[in-house]
C-alpha cells in the first residue's frame, strides 16, 4: 500500500519528508506486527533484543551500559526490561566483584529456550512482512547503510 493512501495525504512537501514519515510509518508497521508475534511469549521487541544482544555474548555477561550501548532502540530503559527479564528467569544479574555499582547479565537456558523456540517464527515472519525478492532486501539494506551515512 502506498504511503499517501495508508494515512490519507495526497502530497508531501518533498521527497525528503516523504520518506522520513515513511520510514517512521514502516518502523511503527514492524514494531506492530512483532509485537503480536511475541504477546504470546510474554516478551517485548526490546525484550527480544536484549535477548539476542546476551546470547550473542556467548555465555559472556554484559553490563547494563553495554547492553544499552547496543540495543536498537537507543530510548529504552534496558536496566528496567533487564528486571523483567530477571522475572520471568530469562536473565540473571550478578554483582560485579571488582566494582559493585556495576551488575553483570546474562542470558539463562531458559531464556535460550525461548529464543531456539522463537527462531524459526522470526524468520518466517521476517519473510512474510517484508514484501520484496532477496535481490531487493539486499539493495534496501545497502540504502539504509548509506542512508546514516
Amino acid at each position: 500500500m502506498k504511503l499517501e493512501e495508508a494515512i490519507k495525504q495526497k502530497e508531501f512537501k518533498d521527497p525528503y519528508n516523504k520518506l522520513v514519515v515513511n520510514l517512521l510509518y514502516t518502523h511503527s508497521y514492524l514494531v506492530t506486527a512483532q509485537n503480536s508475534l511475541f504477546k504470546p511469549y510474554d516478551i517485548s521487541p526490546e525484550q527480544y533484543n536484549v535477548l539476542r544482544i546476551l546470547r550473542g555474548q556467548q555465555g559472556e555477561p554484559l553490563t547494563i551500559s553495554s547492553i544499552q550501548e547496543r540495543m536498537l532502540n537507543k530510548m529504552s530503559n534496558a536496566s528496567r526490561l533487564v528486571e523483567k527479564l530477571k522475572g520471568k528467569e530469562l536473565v540473571q544479574r550478578v554483582e560485579c566483584p571488582t566494582d559493585r555499582r556495576q551488575v553483570d547479565v546474562s542470558i539463562t537456558s531458559k531464556g535460550m529456550e525461548l529464543l531456539e523456540t522463537l527462531e524459526k517464527q522470526v524468520s518466517e515472519f521476517n519473510h512474510k512482512v517484508i514484501h520484496l525478492d532477496e535481490n531487493e532486501v539486499i539493495r534496501l539494506n545497502e540504502l539504509l547503510d548509506q542512508l546514516r551515512g
